[in-house]
Order: structure tokens, then C-alpha cells, then sequence
């Protein structure tokens, strides 16, 4: 795509959820090796050297070369390299992994199914993701070296015990290199006592003084031996601080200077670049370093942009050619971006300089990139300027794809942003959107107090002025949310398919509200057509959840009508979407799965039924009492199919947590005496009510996927906002009901039984 360095994936991720995964590219390239560099030849035969051993382990401050080393050892190894350059964007796993992703299939094509999981905003990363990439790594037939390159930038605990998790699946032969500023987020200890881990530090990286004799030279500096010899102890061999006094020295400044003392000290750096290196170069060059710093990655035509200075184009090349701090990101020699180190100081530089600038330069940068068809970065430069009216709008329109490519985690930081500054409650779409997303991720706390700030804003201002687009939303949240029965559904969905034909708006959400709350009314006939046009919609608009709750809705009525032969052709069309869809992790699924578990027990398929509801087993934690019609309904069919096989445990459990659903949500129509019939159908029956895998609950099959990863019991705790002790009792009840005394067992067992994916 020219200019935007972005690059599309393929069909894989358009069948998984619509639009396709946006990859800034020089992101999966390996970092170009300057003429010049030092190279570092002990250092690679050293990682030649280190055999069986599958973790390689690059850890020092900024500025000693982690990426230069190993990207000299790329060029000089025969293995396939697959390169991620991680980046403070990848705080989101799926980001993060589908980079990974990305890079592994770029050398062997994996499975699709890594991708399919990757872009559903409802898969487990722990649960689905990471089992599904670490398998796909571990069965390339080619050995390969995997690079995460600036790996510290990472906060994210899921992002950390992913790449935790993703280190136990190196394949014979092959590598996992981490490098960053900290200890990478693996179990070191546990690879050192077992010999799997090569680890280089900034001793290691520290030039030699042949080495730094070496830079100096190729920087166009001639020193005696002597002096050396006394920058390269002064600056205790830290590259960083050895290539600017080069440069120090090439402008002129007198070896007095030059040779100050630091090494690896950041706050030392800083002075120096301000006293020596910045004072001497000129006024235009000093503007354009420290100005520039603000972005993220630069080409000439957004410097220009962003200095409102034409010029500044040649001005880059210049500095490209004339001196490392600029790291090319291409190999056509149009996008760069700053070396972190120097970046850092030069921010410093213009902060002291000209503090009020920068918010002034990153808007800039904002409107270049919306303008170049970089909608994403240009809410980074809007967030990073503080401009929360324009970051609002950009959500909006991000806030779609984004969903569709399974970034909930993105989303979820962006909404918080707006959120911390104000910026939610005088922007009503952001509002709705936020709700909707927390409703169809099982959020449900989230989902209520988003609601009610937009119950505020529609209801509690008589004097705001109209906004119908965000009052058919609102609607359509009312109806979805459905937190005032199921007469009140029907009414906000009437509202909201009225409100949408109105803004000429076609989606299938507020028809599909519409069958769904008359069915529930009682209503099949008026129902079923509601319906039928809600799927109509949903196929021709590419909604594939929306389509397959509709047609399993039209299953449920031709079940009570008794026409099976009907039932059965729509379950399996609604199975068949999310396949094709590549989505059969969605809020959708415990549905789907409960319809077709239901006609697969009426045609007597027993192994068919069990599979399916060991799939809703895994997947209906999702559905909360945000989404009641549809959690209620799926924990319903369910409870049917599990009394019929005499398996009142798993039935108790489904019913506990119907009544549960029923208590925050009354007045959910038929369904309320559906669930008493079941209630006193249970209460009859007599049989073994013996604790087992099917009675696990869902809270229960929220904890089983972090099983998988190395986080302690506490860190879980934290990562689900619950109490230790809840986490501990949680464990100790699954722990019982799978026959296992331990965390391994249980995660063994769930395989085994096919409660997570092996």
C-alpha cells in the first residue's frame, strides 16, 4: 500500500470475521544491518554454538545493539528467521500473537484454524489461541528461529503467559529468541536448572576494545590507541555511548569532550546529548530531531505534515545517510523511526524546549495519517495529544473492524482512555458501542453501567439536542440488554427497527430482538417472520452471529411445532455460518450447539449429542445475564438434552445458573415457565446426582483455560477480578469434580475429556 507500510492478510481472516487483519509490515521484517556495523562474530558463534538448547535470551539496557546482534545472526544463519518487533500496540494478545502468527506462516503455512481463533472476539487466548499457535509451532517441519524483538514494552499478563506458554512448544531444531531491557516473561529459573535457555547480557554486548576501534573508524573518527582505549573505558564498551562521541567528534567537539564518563546511564546520556551533540549541530537539524521525535515511525511527506516545513523530506534522507540514529524500516529507504534510546532523549530535549509543541505536532501527525488511510494511528496521535473529541470519533469508526478482527482487548483500552479523561459521557455512540461490547464478551457489570450513563444521557436531559443515530442504538442496547422484560424488548426493538429505517441504516439486530421477543411473548407465527427477515438481513450484510442466533430462534419454533424435518435443516445451516465463518467461538455457539444437540438426540445420534455439549460446556460462561434471552435459552435446551441422559448433575448445575439468570432477569416471558416445568421435572426425577465434568459451572470454565498458562493462583485471581480465596475455591471444587488432586492433572483430564483444546 505505498506510503502506509500496511499490509492485508488474505482471505483466512476475511472468512473469520469480515474485514482483514491490518499488519503494519516492517513490523515481521527483520531490522536492516547498516554498512558500517560492528560485527559481532564471538557473540553469533556463541548462538551457533548453543545446540539442543531452544530459548535464547538478549536482555540489556538501551542502546548495547540486542537488535543489531540478532539480526546479524539472521544474515549469518542457515535457519528460516520468522521476526516480530514488538511494540507498546501489542499490549493486546491477539495483536501480539497474530504478529507471531503471521511471521511463522510467512516461513510455513499453519493451520487456519490459529487465525479463525485469533479473530473471534470471544475465544479464550489461553483456552484456544495459544494451544492452537503453540501446536502450529511446534509441528513446522523446518527448523526456525522465532524473534520477539523489544519484548519489555509488554504489560499485558496475557500477552506475557502466552509467550510463557509459547516457549514449552519450540520444535526440535529450532529457536525462541526474546530480547528486551528486563528479564523476558518466561520461567528462567525452571530453563536454566533444565539447560533450554542461552542468555546474553550487557557484559556480553559491551564492544571490545578492537571492536569499539572498529565503530570509530567506520563512523569516519581517527583515534590513536590510546584514546581509544580511554572512551572505550570511559563508556565501559556500551555502544550507544562510544557512536555518540563519534558523532561528537565528527562535528568538530575536542576529545575533551567526547571522552566523558558514562555507560549504559540514560540520565547521563541526556546531558550529554544536550550539552555536546545537540549544541553542535544547527538550529534546522536540532528542530527537526527533536520535533520528529514524536512519531512513531516517520516518512518525508508526514514530516513535512507534521513540521508544516517543506524540505523536511531531504532533511530525513540526510540524516538517514549520514548517521545511526535513524533505523530504516523498509528497504526502499522511505519509513525510519528513531532509535528507542535517542528517541527518548530528544523527546526529553523538546519537552524542556518547547513543552506546549508537542500536542500541537501529534495532532498534526493525527490528521496526516487519517488522511494517508491510517485510521489507527491517527487515534494514537489523537491519544497521545490528549484530544479526546477526536479520539471519540475515531472509536466509532474503528470500533467495528476492530471487533471483527478479535481485538476486544484494544477496544477495552481505548473505551478506558476515554473514559480516565471525561470523554465518555459527552460522546452517547461511544457510550453504546462500550456496552455492547462488554454485553457480547461476558462483561456483564460493564455492560449495566454503560446502559445507565446512556439511560442518562437520553432520558435525563430534556434540553440536549436529537441525535437519532445514537437514539436507534440506544434502543437496540434497551432491547439486547433487556432489563425490563420481555414486553419492554419488544417495544425498544419496534423502536429501534423504526429508528433505523429512518437513518436508512440496515443491519439485522433490532428484527432479530423483534422475533426473539415475540416468540418469548408467546407469539410463534408473528415470531418466526421476524425472524426470517432478521436472517435475510444478516446474510446479506456478512453478519454470520446475528444469522446463526436467528436461524437456531426458527430451530426452537419448529421443535415446539413438532416439525423436526425443519428444525434439523436450520440447526445445521446455523452451524454451518459459523464454520464458514470461522467463528464457532462466539457468543452465538452455546446456542447453536444446544439446537443441535437437541436434534441430533431426536435422531438418536448419541456421540454427535455429547460432542456438542462439551463445545457449550466450554463456550457458555460467555453468555451472562447481558444477553439474558439468549443465555437463558441456551442453558435451557441443554438442561433438556441432559435430563434425557440421565445426567442430573450436569442438569442441577444448568439449572442453578438459569435461576441465577432469571433473578436479575424477571419477566423474560415464556421462558420463566419453561424453567419451572424443568425445575419440578428435575425435582421428580431420581438417579445418581454424583458430581462429574458436565456439572462443572461456568465460572469454573472461566478458571479452566488459565490452568494452562504459568500464572500463580494469585496472579489469576487478579487477571479475573476475584479473590484469592474464590480463585483457591473454585480450584479445589473443578479439581473434585474432574477425579484429579492437581493443577497439571486437571489440565491433562479437561484434555482428555475435551473441555480445552490439547
Amino acid at each position: 500500500m505505498g506510503e502506509s507500510d500496511v499490509r492485508q492478510r488474505d482471505g483466512r481472516s476475511q472468512r473469520a470475521g469480515g474485514s482483514a487483519f491490518d499488519l503494519v509490515a516492517s513490523k515481521l521484517r527483520r531490522p536492516l544491518i547498516r554498512p558500517g556495523t560492528v560485527r559481532r562474530s564471538s557473540l553469533i558463534e556463541r548462538l551457533a554454538r548453543a545446540g539442543p538448547r531452544p530459548v535464547v535470551s538478549v536482555v540489556a539496557p538501551a542502546g548495547y545493539g540486542k537488535t543489531t546482534l540478532l539480526s546479524q545472526w539472521a544474515e549469518r544463519n542457515g535457519l528460516a528467521f520468522a521476526w516480530v518487533s514488538v511494540d507498546e500496540g501489542d499490549n493486546d494478545a491477539k495483536v501480539l500473537l497474530s504478529y507471531v502468527a503471521e511471521a511463522l506462516d510467512a516461513v510455513e503455512p499453519i493451520d487456519g484454524r490459529v487465525f479463525d481463533a485469533l479473530a473471534s472476539p470471544v475465544s479464550s487466548v489461553p483456552g484456544s489461541v495459544v494451544p492452537r499457535l503453540g501446536r502450529a509451532f511446534s509441528s513446522m517441519t523446518s527448523p526456525v528461529v522465532l524473534v520477539l524483538d523489544d519484548v519489555h514494552v509488554l504489560r499485558n499478563s496475557e500477552c506475557r503467559a502466552a509467550l510463557s506458554v509459547l516457549a514449552d512448544h519450540v520444535p526440535a531444531g529450532s529457536r525462541l529468541a526474546l530480547a528486551g531491557r528486563a528479564e523476558p516473561p518466561l520461567r528462567v529459573a525452571r530453563l536454566r536448572a533444565e539447560g533450554k535457555i542461552t542468555e546474553i547480557g550487557p557484559g556480553d554486548l559491551s564492544l571490545t576494545p578492537d571492536e569499539a576501534s572498529s565503530l570509530l573508524c567506520d563512523a569516519g573518527v581517527a583515534l590513536g590507541e590510546d584514546d581509544v582505549t580511554e572512551l572505550h573505558r570511559r563508556t565501559e564498551g556500551w555502544p550507544a555511548g562510544l557512536y555518540l562521541a563519534a558523532l561528537y567528534l565528527r562535528e568538530g567537539g575536542p576529545f575533551a569532550g567526547a571522552a566523558v564518563s558514562f555507560g549504559g546511564d540514560d540520565r547521563l546520556v541526556s546531558g550529554y546529548m544536550e550539552s555536546e551533540f545537540l549544541s553542535r549541530i544547527s538550529r534546522r537539524q536540532r528542530a527537526f530531531l527533536t520535533r520528529t521525535a514524536v512519531l512513531e515511525r516517520m516518512c518525508g511527506p508526514l514530516c513535512e505534515a507534521v513540521l508544516d516545513l517543506l524540505g523536511s523530506a531531504a532533511t530525513l534522507a540526510d540524516l538517514a545517510g549520514s548517521n545511526l540514529l535513524l533505523v530504516p524500516l523498509d528497504r526502499r529507504g522511505e519509513w525510519y523511526r528513531y532509535h528507542h534510546l535517542f528517541r527518548d532523549m530528544l523527546l526529553a530535549e523538546l519537552e524542556r524546549l518547547e513543552p506546549g509543541l508537542m500536542p500541537v505536532l501529534r495532532r498534526r501527525a493525527a490528521g496526516w495519517c487519517l488522511r494517508n488511510d491510517l485510521p489507527e494511528e491517527a487515534l494514537e496521535y489523537s491519544m497521545a495529544a490528549g484530544d479526546v473529541d477526536s479520539a471519540a470519533g475515531l472509536v466509532e469508526s474503528l470500533w467495528m473492524p476492530t471487533l471483527r478482527r478479535g481485538r476486544v482487548t484494544t477496544l477495552q483500552q481505548w473505551f478506558r482512555w476515554l473514559e480516565d479523561r471525561g470523554g465518555i459521557g459527552g460522546h452517547p455512540m461511544v457510550t453504546v458501542l462500550a456496552s455492547l461490547l462488554s454485553a457480547l464478551t461476558g462483561r456483564p457489570v460493564d455492560a449495566e453501567r454503560w446502559a445507565d450513563v446512556i439511560d442518562r444521557w437520553q432520558y435525563g436531559d430534556a434540553t440536549r439536542p436529537d441525535d437519532p443515530s445514537v437514539e436507534a442504538r440506544a434502543a437496540l442496547l434497551r432491547a439486547i440488554l433487556c432489563r425490563r422484560g420481555v414486553e419492554q424488548m419488544l417495544a425498544d426493538a419496534d423502536e429501534a427497527v423504526r429508528r433505523f429505517a429512518a437513518e436508512n441504516i440496515t443491519i439485522s439486530a433490532p428484527a432479530l430482538c423483534q422475533g426473539v421477543a415475540r416468540v418469548l411473548s408467546g407469539d410463534l407465527d408473528g415470531g418466526d417472520a421476524c425472524l426470517e427477515d432478521a436472517a435475510s438481513v444478516a446474510e446479506e450484510i456478512g453478519m454470520p452471529d446475528d444469522l446463526a442466533v436467528a436461524l437456531c430462534e426458527q430451530s426452537l419454533v419448529a421443535m415446539a411445532r413438532s416439525d423436526w424435518g425443519r428444525a434439523e435443516v436450520l440447526a445445521e445451516r446455523a452451524r454451518t455460518v459459523l464454520r464458514r465463518a470461522g467463528i464457532e467461538e462466539s457468543w452465538a455457539a452455546p446456542l447453536v450447539c444446544a439446537v443441535q444437540a437437541r436434534a441430533a438426540l431426536h435422531r438418536g445420534e448419541l456421540p454427535v449429542v455429547r460432542r456438542e455439549l462439551v463445545t457449550a460446556q466450554r463456550l457458555r460462561h460467555e453468555l451472562t445475564y447481558a444477553l439474558p434471552h439468549v443465555a437463558v435459552q441456551a442453558r435451557i435446551e441443554l438442561t433438556r438434552v441432559h435430563i434425557a441422559l440421565a445426567d442430573l448433575a450436569g442438569a442441577r448445575t444448568l439449572m442453578r445458573e438459569v435461576d441465577g439468570l432469571l433473578r436479575r432477569r424477571t419477566g423474560l416471558g415464556t421462558l420463566v415457565g419453561e424453567a419451572e416445568a424443568l425445575r419440578a421435572r428435575l425435582s421428580k426425577e431420581r438417579g445418581s446426582s454424583l458430581a462429574g465434568a458436565s456439572s462443572l459451572t461456568a465460572a469454573e470454565f472461566r478458571l479452566l483455560p488459565m490452568l494452562c498458562t504459568h500464572l500463580s493462583f494469585p496472579e489469576i485471581a487478579d487477571e479475573l477480578f476475584l479473590s484469592r480465596h474464590t480463585i483457591k475455591s473454585e480450584a479445589n471444587s473443578l479439581y473434585r469434580k474432574l477425579g484429579v488432586s492437581s493443577r497439571s492433572q486437571a489440565v491433562t483430564r479437561s484434555r482428555e475429556l475435551g473441555l480445552l483444546e490439547v
